[in-house]
């Protein structure tokens, strides 16, 4: 969906009659659409409750890594030009260069492969085949103590097609599950009662979906003795996603006489369109003040966030992102890129001071939250699309035993894979586990 301009007058507009042309006063016509006045949300003082809880934010195509990356490492280093933007928050986070996805081609598919690390195509006969993301391995921890074991945020709703992703995150089965674009729909869906009727038709569809998913597996079942020993591990695999549907299914039936948290619609703009070029900073924003919402209320403690989706996406003022992540090398390219970079970290720095003005526990929701930040691609010197040398933030997370305000810089010719990261910071969210995907060992110096 392309972006909805809106055109302001010029100053230089004049009227005409009899012969005569006027120039007309400032009108409010004249001022540009995206000054539009941002969101009045504000953080509450206190948590309802001290839990961990993570959230992976994604953008697309890359940055300017030449803009974004510190030149000195360590806890004195200096911020970056891009990394400026987040001062304020300096001792809050780490910055971790020189890693990347050993196994991932790139490109496009940066989004499938973010929080799995996966090669899509690595099974003989399938030209795709994901496994599962990182962050559903917490929410197998986490998740039976919320309504919602994740959620799944996206500029575009539902899984998108192969190698063009709307979600981060993917099962055990690596199958995609599908992500949420609307502000309304997503607050209706955490935070509004359910009428005696909408609960009758909720139990109603619980009722259907399962009798599918018993047809579906009783029709699998019987296919089973009939294929080859190869066939039968595609339908395991088949079954265990399945199973993870129904898993799912019973859970939410589990809630239903549970009653949603109350949440006030006020000065969340939840009208916002993610593909409307005017509304892209008050998208981000109210997709962010829900997610926040959702911590503080612990109706989910795992969120992930695709910003936009690979090959599109918009700065702040409308700018073709895609487009500019294809440079070249052009100076005025970079320095839209950047533009945009910082554009998206002042989104994040909003949302870590509201976390970081709510008090939780011994401390407050940031020291309680895992923010990961970063894309699945380094657009690099010259716009080639790398999964090496992948910028990527890691915020919060204090009492949880991270460690920030420094940089921590690995050999990008080696690139270790970005799953050590994700293994130390599952480690924290309370998973035991020694391995995940490609990952040969922790993050020395971020615990």
């Amino acid at each position: 969906m392309k972006p909805s301009f809106f055109q302001p007058l010029s100053r230089r507009h004049l009227l005409r009659g009899l012969g005569v042309a006027m120039s007309l006063p400032l009108l409010d016509a004249m001022l540009p659409r995206l000054m539009a006045a941002p969101s009045q949300f504000t953080p509450q003082a206190k948590s309802l409750g001290k839990h961990p809880r993570i959230i992976c934010c994604y953008v697309p195509n890359g940055v300017n890594i030449m803009q974004w990356m510190p030149k000195d490492t360590g806890f004195h280093y200096t911020l970056s030009p891009t990394l400026e933007t987040l001062k304020d928050v300096k001792q809050d986070f780490t910055v971790i260069t020189g890693i990347g996805h050993p196994h991932s081609q790139g490109g496009h598919s940066g989004a499938d492969t973010w929080l799995t690390g996966a090669d899509l195509t690595s099974k003989p006969g399938s030209d795709y085949a994901n496994t599962v993301s990182f962050d559903q391995i917490i929410a197998e921890v986490h998740g039976t103590q919320t309504r919602f074991s994740s959620l799944q945020l996206s500029d575009s709703s539902g899984t998108g097609s192969a190698g063009h992703s709307h979600t981060l995150s993917f099962d055990q089965s690596g199958t995609p599950l599908p992500a949420e674009n609307s502000p309304q729909r997503l607050f209706e869906r955490l935070f509004v009662p359910e009428t005696t009727a909408d609960r009758t038709a909720t139990l109603q569809r619980y009722a259907q979906k399962k009798s599918i998913l018993d047809n579906v597996m009783e029709d699998a079942q019987r296919l089973q003795a009939k294929v080859s020993k190869s066939d039968q591990q595609k339908l395991d695999e088949y079954f265990t996603s399945v199973r993870s549907t129904e898993q799912r299914v019973e859970r939410l039936e589990s809630w239903i006489d549970i009653p949603k948290p109350e949440v006030a619609r006020t000065n969340l703009q939840l009208n916002s369109q993610p593909g409307d070029a005017h509304d892209r900073p008050m998208w981000i924003d109210v997709m962010m003040e829900l997610s926040y919402l959702s911590f503080l209320n612990d109706t989910t403690r795992v969120i992930t966030y695709e910003w936009s989706r690979e090959a599109g996406g918009y700065g702040g003022g409308g700018e073709n992102h895609h487009e500019l992540s294809h440079h070249g090398g052009d100076a005025g390219m970079l320095a839209s890129l950047a533009r945009i970079d910082r554009f998206h970290l002042e989104r994040l720095a909003r949302f870590m001071k509201f976390l970081k003005a709510t008090s939780d526990g011994d401390g407050s929701m940031l020291d309680h939250t895992i923010i990961v930040f970063g894309s699945g691609m380094n657009s690099g010197e010259g716009g080639d699309h790398s999964p090496k040398n992948l910028p990527l933030i890691v915020a919060g997370g204090h009492r949880l035993g991270l460690k920030h305000g420094q940089h921590i810089a690995f050999d990008e010719k080696t690139h270790p894979p970005m799953n050590n990261v994700f293994l130390t910071l599952m480690q924290k969210m309370g998973v035991e586990t020694d391995r995940f995907s490609d990952s040969t060992s922790t993050i020395n110096g971020l615990t």
